[in-house]
């Protein structure tokens, strides 16, 4: 890990098993943590590759993986991996730096359709890599491909920065919304997702 992220470096200690019990208490609770995996699906072909970066206890991932899309989870945290492996079988859950990202080396060479950053990934970063963190997840979908990042406004990244370091990581923006489910883009949205492309040319 080149520098700890902000999920180490401003959370409190016993925050990983927190954020793990809390989405198992969610899931046993019948609620909807598959909206993102939702937009996604509706965006790929059948059968996509995507790459769930940030993947978290991969909540995301397997909802990507139960219809049917081919799935590799990348997260930083390997409690959260771990319970990615435990709680949902199927996927490619891997620990991994997503601004030093190279899944080549760990047996994921071919490029991905897609790629989703969820659950204010980009707020947790380590401070400086967020340019770093798009230009590698960029760097592993294909020509045409697509990015989708959502995270919250007021998280200490700014969206001029953000748009900024997604041109200089080769990405296009194509959409923006104020939710996964698709609300209007304002500008005073407390929360954006953003459809990135990666140029086929």
């Amino acid at each position: 890990m080149s520098k700890p992220t902000r999920w180490v470096t401003e959370t409190k200690p016993g925050h990983s098993q927190w954020y793990i019990d809390r989405f198992r208490r969610l899931a046993a609770e019948g609620a909807d943590l598959a909206g993102e995996a939702r937009l996604l699906d509706a965006m790929v072909p059948p059968g996509a590759r995507i790459l769930d970066a940030g993947s978290g206890t991969g909540r995301v991932g397997s909802a990507l993986a139960a219809r049917g899309h081919r799935v590799v989870g990348v997260d930083a945290d390997p409690a959260l991996v771990e319970a990615a492996r435990t709680d949902h079988p199927g996927p490619h859950w891997l620990v991994g730096d997503l601004a030093a990202l190279e899944l080549a080396a760990q047996g994921e060479a071919e490029p991905f359709d897609a790629a989703v950053i969820a659950g204010n990934v980009m707020a947790f970063v380590a401070p400086g890599t967020e340019r770093a963190v798009l230009t590698r997840v960029a760097a592993h979908v294909r020509p045409d491909g697509l990015v989708v990042v959502g995270f919250g406004t007021d998280r200490g990244y700014p969206l001029t920065d953000f748009d900024a370091d997604a041109v200089a990581a080769g990405l296009r923006l194509e959409h923006r919304f104020a939710t996964w489910d698709l609300r209007p883009w304002r500008a005073e949205a407390d929360f954006a997702v953003s459809v990135l492309r990666r140029p086929a040319g």
